[in-house]
């Protein structure tokens, strides 16, 4: 077979992580195997009323479920491996290979979905090379980012070596110690990349991403200032940050009190990893903790982004059981506003300043970096790997082009890179790098029952009820065409300078007038005139169509309609003379 043909070339396939932040999925074939790197979630926009997890259109992979050998998980963020539980009821996946604290965050998640039978978690350690099929063989390569144990990835397939950097920057004074492996990734640029995939999230930021570590001097400071409670919020998930938080409750002589589930568990199982080291004694239940002098108290706690249901939400909304914000309180954003919740952050600090309490946040105050690497961190990456073929992803379009400006600025041929979008299936040769074609690649929408997928047409109604309200009419029709009584019509959410006297007499006249003019089609009717059957269903949908013009026109939006028409269950009586009295009674 030719060698540009698809059977021989390798098939990159993101499904998500493109274009957006979050829901990072990434499709890796070749001939008739796939491994999935990756499955993450991302959280709903304003406009996806009752959506709690949004996922990537998952189509592509139900349909060839049949070639998916394994996955590789590059680390434990949920926009990395939160979608796997509900992927997994759709699918099976033989084995998925991951760090140790992905794979214990990982088992959780599978065990609470019901899962955990449908795969098998196999851990990696740095440098583990793992066999995937007969033709992938991947290599977890240490590097450094905001969670403990994450991994870049050189995938060894039969046109040359891929690596995926996953999530990174190049962070030389990592708390836990656990320095990025930069000389694996020398070695495989020697010996020569094909092509390098790279995390492109900070592309827009000149220079490298500080340290973790430059934040404990910031946050020392601003513990040391703190002289009632102390109450501190980050990304659960963020394990040298907590680390780094624990250390200073210590030196600071605080007892910590843990809010939020997610915490809890991040810390429980970082502990029993070795991720996080602190005493037993450290801790102290919440509901001692108010027996404590308020200076010894520290509250660790879930919500930097102002998530409606974490713990620091609620605090400011005054509706948390065992705390409440008093006057004298610092409390910690150790975390910037992710794209989309600067509105709900700022809004908790507002309700926790006006309860009296200190707030410590901003960008100006040291006391949060990234986990993603600018661009001096992205030319490193570059200068390590080589490759021949370069795709940028992990960010919205601007960051991709960005990004790709800088693999130019580093001797990478224009040609020899693609900015692509969800979807998009790269092929790649030892040769060339093109767009062959797209698959499915929309979302899948989760509300809070999480057991189904929220559709389109749901989603639409739902943003219908928000803007325009909704109008519910209820009429009764006989078997002679006419209405039984008069309709009854509710409105709820709808604003209005129509009278609703006058609105249900307008609706009234144009459900006769529908019924009327429809009739002699609608009815059926013996050679004698007697009726025997009544198309009631063209009816109903005849009517909810002539009542949304109705609506419009009246109200001047679009609300929903439910129509709820009642008919006879009985056999239909004679009417032809009835209907004829009614029919002369309509016209005139």
């Amino acid at each position: 077979m030719s060698q540009n043909g698809s059977q021989n070339a390798l098939k990159v396939i993101p499904l998500g992580g493109l274009h957006e932040i979050g829901k990072n999925t990434c499709v890796f074939e070749y001939n008739d195997e796939i491994i999935l790197l990756d499955a993450g979630l991302a959280f709903p926009t304003d406009g996806m009323h009752g959506v709690n997890v949004v996922l990537p259109d998952m189509t592509y992979l139900r349909e060839n479920r049949h070639k998916i050998k394994g996955m590789i998980v590059t680390h434990g963020h949920e926009d990395h491996i939160g979608g796997i539980p509900f992927h997994l009821k759709q699918f099976d996946i033989p084995v998925i290979y991951g760090p140790r604290l992905a794979m214990a965050l990982l088992q959780d998640k599978l065990e609470e979905a019901g899962v955990a039978d449908r795969t098998e978690l196999r851990t990696v350690r740095p440098r583990d090379m793992v066999r995937v099929g007969s033709f992938f063989l991947v290599e977890y390569i240490r590097n450094t980012h905001s969670i403990a144990d994450s991994f870049t990835v050189a995938i060894h397939t039969p046109l040359g070596v891929v690596i995926h950097t996953g999530d990174f920057k190049i962070d030389h004074t990592p708390v836990d110690g656990e320095t990025f492996d930069l000389q694996r990734l020398a070695e495989h640029g020697e010996k020569g990349v094909l092509c390098l995939i790279s995390d492109s999230t900070n592309s827009e930021v000149p220079g490298f991403t500080p340290s973790e570590r430059s934040v404990f001097p910031n946050l020392d400071r601003a513990f040391s200032q703190a002289s009632g409670r102390l109450l501190v919020t980050t990304f659960a998930s963020s394990v040298h940050r907590v680390n780094m938080i624990l250390e200073l409750a210590k030196k600071h002589k605080r007892s910590v009190g843990v809010l939020g589930r997610s915490m809890l568990n991040v810390i429980a199982h970082a502990r029993n990893l070795g991720y996080i080291k602190c005493e037993d004694n450290l801790f102290v239940p919440l509901n001692q903790i108010n027996k404590l002098p308020d200076e010894n108290v520290l509250i660790l706690t879930t919500g930097s982004q102002g998530e409606p249901m974490a713990a620091m939400t609620r605090i400011a909304n005054q509706d948390h059981r065992q705390v409440k914000i008093r006057e004298g309180d610092t409390v910690v954003f150790s975390a910037n506003p992710i794209p989309g919740n600067t509105i709900a952050v700022v809004n908790t600090i507002d309700k926790l300043m006006m309860q009296g309490a200190k707030v410590v946040y901003g960008r100006d105050k040291g006391i949060h970096v990234s986990g993603h690497g600018a661009q001096e961190d992205q030319k490193l990456m570059l200068a390590l790997t080589k490759p021949k073929f370069f795709v940028p992803v992990h960010g919205e379009h601007r960051m991709l082009v960005k990004h790709s400006e800088t693999a130019q600025s580093m001797g990478i041929p224009k040609e020899n890179m693609i900015i692509i979008d969800n979807g998009d299936v790269v092929e790649l040769t030892q040769n060339s790098i093109r767009v062959s074609e797209k698959v499915p690649s929309g979302i899948e929408l989760v509300d809070s029952s999480r057991s189904g997928i929220v559709h389109e047409r749901v989603l639409k109604e739902r943003q219908q009820l928000a803007e325009d309200g909704v109008v519910t009419v209820a009429a009764a029709i006989g078997w002679n065409g006419e209405l039984m009584a008069k309709p009854e019509v509710h409105l709820r959410g709808v604003v209005t300078t129509v009278e609703k006297a006058r609105l249900e007499k307008t609706i009234a006249q144009t459900i006769e007038a529908v019924v009327h003019d429809g009739w002699p089609e609608l009815a059926q009717t013996l050679s004698n005139g007697n009726i025997i059957d009544v198309n009631w269903v063209k009816l109903q949908a005849d009517l909810e169509a002539n009542l949304r013009r109705l609506l419009k026109r009246e109200l001047q939006s679009s609300p929903a309609l439910v129509f709820l028409m009642q008919t006879p269950s009985e056999q239909p009586p004679v009417t032809t003379a009835r209907r004829q009295r009614s029919t002369a009674k309509v016209a005139s």
